[in-house]
C-alpha cells in the first residue's frame, strides 16, 4: 500500500540557496537524522547528484536505497530505483519565491514491501516531513548564516 504525504515551509532564503543544500547530498547525514550514510554514484554535466545510494533508517527499520534524481526548473526529485524495504518511491521538493522567502512544498509516496503497523507508518511519515522541512529550513540557515 502506498502512502503519500506533503508538507510545506517558507525559508528566508533563495532558491538557489535551498537548491544549494538539497544537491549536497554529503551532508545530509549531518543534518537528518534519518540518514545514516550517502553515497554519489553519479553526477550530471553540471557536477550535481544523478544517482546516490543511502543508508536510512526510520523507526528501527534500515534499508539501502538507490535514487535517480531529476532537476526541474522549480526544484529537484527523485525516484527509487532500488531497496530492500521499499516497491517505490517518488520524491519532489518544489521551490516557490515569495519575495525574500522561498515556499517550499515537499512531496512523497512510498510503497513498503512489508506490511508495517498503522502506528509506526505514522510515526515514521511525521518524523521523515519534519526532517524534509524544518530540518531542511535549520541547515538552509546554517549554511547561509556561514557565508
Amino acid at each position: 500500500m502506498a502512502i503519500t504525504e506533503s508538507r510545506e515551509v517558507v525559508i528566508d532564503a533563495t532558491p538557489d540557496e535551498i537548491m544549494h543544500v538539497l544537491f549536497d547530498l554529503e551532508s545530509l547525514t549531518e543534518w537528518s537524522s534519518i540518514h545514516k550514510k550517502v553515497e554519489i554514484l553519479e553526477r550530471d554535466d553540471e557536477g550535481r547528484p544523478s544517482k546516490s545510494r543511502q543508508t536510512v533508517k526510520i523507526v528501527g527499520v534500515a534499508d539501502e536505497q538507490v535514487l535517480d534524481y531529476s532537476v526541474h526548473d522549480d526544484g529537484v526529485g527523485w525516484t527509487l530505483e532500488s531497496s530492500k524495504q521499499q516497491r517505490a518511491q517518488e520524491g519532489r521538493y518544489t521551490l516557490t519565491p515569495e519575495g525574500d522567502s522561498t515556499r517550499v512544498r515537499f512531496d512523497l509516496t512510498v510503497d513498503l514491501s512489508a506490511p508495517v503497523p498503522g502506528f509506526l507508518v505514522k510515526r515514521g511519515a511525521k518524523g521523515l516531513m519534519e526532517t524534509a522541512t524544518d530540518g531542511l529550513r535549520r541547515r538552509v540557515l546554517e549554511v547561509k548564516g556561514g557565508k
